[in-house]
């Protein structure tokens, strides 16, 4: 072979093999594209769902996003799961059978952010809801398909009484939310303030129990009783201060230290002018 072929049959190699290296250049980067394309199209709440959904909630619908949301813990089925085992996303899940608990629990955990958990033994916790209305209707569609349990509440706030309420109130649930409902810390557990929640969540809370709260049937709190109790959760969101500075309007606490910072600056003020005036 000549000296010009040998260089001509050179920078063809050169070529191919360039072209080669472009080639898989551009294959990685289509990749990498393509995986931030999926990454980017990733509900931001962490839920997964599927690519179609009906016009309106339905039970299948609820099926669907239960299996891809819920069923690590509690079972394709709800049946729940007795023994932590590796679920999707590699989440350890185990949760209690969801037959029979009717549509009243699945709608109280799903609106108020409690449910899905990332962590089995995190407290439940108000958090942004990662579902549409139309998704937390069909879970709680499916959930209550799973056997006869307690509908969805529906108090009237109106016809209750506002002193009862404060009443019940004080004697049943201010020893953890505090008189005005500002919530606060027991053992094991922080007890959340109460403004913002509506009359079904609150309703749906008294029946539940949720986490360490304890459950009140209607043996314990009647529906009119909680009608007053809820009214005066509400009233709550905007608190009548005729005494002046509410001071967070976390109760008798704050205002005994504050009285007592007072009293003590105010005698450190007398006994500095009493020096003044004998010297």
């Amino acid at each position: 072979m000549s000296r010009l072929a040998r260089t001509i049959a050179t920078r063809l190699r050169g070529a191919a093999g360039a072209r080669a290296r472009w080639g898989a250049l551009s294959a990685a980067a289509l990749l990498l594209a393509a995986c931030e394309g999926v990454a980017l199209a990733q509900p931001r709440g962490g839920v997964l769902t599927p690519p179609s959904q009906p016009a309106k909630p339905t039970v299948q619908l609820g099926h669907e996003l239960f299996e891809a949301n819920c069923a690590s813990c509690h079972g394709g089925l709800g049946q729940g799961i007795s023994h932590p085992r590796p679920g999707a996303g590699d989440i350890s899940g185990a949760a209690p059978s969801l037959h029979g608990v009717g549509a009243e629990a699945a709608d109280f955990y799903l609106r108020t952010g409690f449910m899905p958990l990332s962590n089995i033994h995190a407290e439940p916790s108000n958090r942004r809801v990662p579902f549409t209305n139309k998704q937390v209707e069909a879970i709680t569609d499916f959930v209550a398909s799973l056997g006869a349990g307690p509908a969805i509440p529906h108090p009237k706030p109106r016809a209750g009484a506002l002193n009862s309420g404060f009443e019940l109130f004080t004697e049943d649930c201010a020893g953890c939310h505090q008189s005005l409902a500002r919530g606060g810390f027991v053992t094991g557990a922080r007890v959340p303030p109460l403004q913002g929640v509506d009359a079904t969540e609150i309703a749906e809370a008294v029946r539940i129990g949720p986490y360490l709260m304890p459950r009140f049937s209607t043996k314990r709190i009647s529906d009119a009783q909680l009608n007053s109790i809820i009214r005066y959760v509400l009233s709550t969101n905007r608190p009548d201060n005729r005494g002046g500075w509410s001071i967070g309007n976390l109760g008798p606490i704050p205002e005994g230290l504050v009285a007592w910072l007072a009293a003590i600056a105010l005698a450190v003020l007398c006994l500095g002018l009493g020096r003044r005036l004998r010297a």
